[in-house]
């Protein structure tokens, strides 16, 4: 798990469940897609079955939330609307920044902000293509909505890739070829089939999330958006036996 240009470097990366997890990166703190709900129903028809593995009082400081889109009780649950008003920057699509207003700021794909490091020099983030489903854009983002996924780099500092709710494979491969290879991957899985498009592959499913990392060259692999919802249909052991057989499993970080 070494860093492209930081030899043995791993970025610290801790998952709460769902899609969110909380990665510390060139002395910023950046927060994925905040859903600390307690398990309960939505009227969206999603179920959430289990509790966040912290609250958002024990987060402390964070910097920057990375939210792949804002339509969805499982990315941006009533939890999570409430940390935005407290947190500097929130970085998500075009149309979620209208939408949410306040600190937040919309990227287009393969747009860029630069951010200030404490200690001196910046971290770019990049906005990078993910589509929320199969199919082209113009006709799946009317239905499932915008999404966005990041890239993180910095002068010396390993390249961090979020896909967000992605799942097409070949948007990985536009990615790799601009920012690969990737040192660490955080990768939303699951295998998220609902009604909304007939039941097809809405996320990664296992064995994709493990074509993914390998597309990416990806040192080090964070799955999440596996578990704690009832319409995720694949979870730990599938990632674990699809990242098994990649030959991957001694680089993923399954909390």
């Amino acid at each position: 798990m070494t860093g492209t240009q930081t030899p043995s470097a791993q970025v610290p990366v801790r998952v709460f469940g769902g899609p969110t997890a909380l990665i510390e990166y060139g002395g910023l703190r950046f927060l994925t897609d905040p859903t600390f709900d307690a398990p309960r129903a939505y009227d969206s028809g999603l179920t959430k079955t289990a509790p966040s593995a912290a609250s958002p009082a024990d987060l402390g400081r964070i910097d920057v939330v990375l939210l792949s889109h804002d339509e969805h009780d499982d990315n941006l649950d009533a939890s999570g609307r409430a940390l935005l008003a407290d947190v500097p920057l929130t970085l998500t699509t075009p149309g979620g920044a209208a939408r949410l207003g306040g600190n937040a700021r919309g990227l287009a794909d393969w747009e860029a902000v630069e951010l200030d490091r404490p200690d001196g020099g910046t971290i770019t983030v990049t906005g990078v293509p993910a589509l929320h489903g199969p199919g082209d854009r113009a006709e799946l983002e009317p239905i499932v909505g915008q999404v966005v996924g990041f890239v993180l780099t910095g002068d010396g500092l390993p390249t961090v890739y979020v896909s967000g709710d992605n799942a097409q494979l070949g948007l990985v491969k536009e990615i790799a070829g601009r920012f690969g290879p990737v040192d660490t991957a955080v990768l939303f899985a699951g295998a998220v089939r609902t009604a909304i498009l007939d039941h097809a592959l809405l996320t990664l499913d296992s064995a994709q999330a493990a074509e993914a990392a390998q597309i990416l060259g990806a040192r080090q692999i964070v799955p999440v958006h596996f578990d704690s919802w009832a319409h995720f249909t694949e979870g730990r052991d599938e990632l674990v036996n699809a990242f098994g057989a990649a030959g991957l499993l001694d680089r993923v970080d399954l909390a």
